[in-house]
């Protein structure tokens, strides 16, 4: 479903991303590993529309979407719950919700069907769905960034360290949450300090060190991988 192909990004002169390949297959879970400034969260961005790319590209099924905005990109079928959640504090749960419908919301559906669905999936989110958004905790704030990604219909899910910040227990949760998303079929690129989690819940990952991919596999192979272990998993 998603490529990139030879990508390389830069902040001016800078380059933070340099010669990245990388394949997301149809609902496949895949995991993005690395240390803090290795690049992840650029490329996410780039894939999105956030950022452009100085050179390669990323196709969408084949096709070039280097040079789409990033709500054409949305309008594809890719939606980004970002790093440190970004929702909006001063609307209810259920208006940060509906925000993210307004690509589709044109051609007159209801989305009452697509609240219920992230309400199944979050129940804390429907019991708070009256609350401003900066009354939730940090774990509910990440809960709702997914759901509201999940509420522009994507085929191309992006999850940007929805860990971050959170508390081991409530970490956890989120990614039990997430394991229910990719078992029905939704594709998801993952970008994840916590590679413990991140490897759990991936078919396969890559590992960025300083903009590069230095290694890929499955799952389970990067698991056992004597190099992630020491670098990110402890020995």
């Amino acid at each position: 479903m998603l490529a990139c192909n030879n990508l390389t990004i830069a902040h001016g002169d800078v380059v933070a991303v340099s010669g990245v390949n990388l394949q997301v297959g149809a609902g496949e879970t895949v995991a993005l590993i690395g240390a803090n400034g290795a690049g992840k969260t650029t490329l996410l961005h780039t894939i999105s529309g956030l950022n452009k790319a100085r050179s390669g590209d990323i196709q969408l099924d084949g096709t070039s979407i280097l040079r789409l905005s990033s709500d054409r990109r949305v309008a594809l079928g890719i939606a980004q719950a970002p790093e440190g959640r970004r929702i909006f504090p001063g609307l209810t749960v259920e208006e940060n919700l509906v925000v993210a419908t307004a690509n589709w919301k044109k051609i007159r559906q209801s989305c009452a069907d697509d609240l219920d669905r992230v309400f199944q999936l979050f129940p804390r989110l429907k019991e708070r769905r009256t609350q401003l958004g900066w009354s939730l905790s940090g774990g509910e704030q990440q809960m709702l960034a997914i759901g509201r990604a999940l509420m522009a219909r994507p085929r191309l899910l992006l999850l940007d360290e929805p860990s971050l910040g959170l508390a081991p227990r409530l970490a956890e949760e989120v990614y039990e949450r997430v394991k229910v998303i990719a078992s029905a079929g939704l594709t998801i690129l993952v970008v994840e300090q916590n590679t413990v989690l991140a490897l759990a819940v991936a078919d396969r990952a890559y590992v960025l060190e300083a903009g590069r991919v230095v290694l890929d596999g499955s799952a389970a192979e990067l698991r056992n991988d004597s190099r992630v272990r020491e670098a990110y998993l402890g020995r």
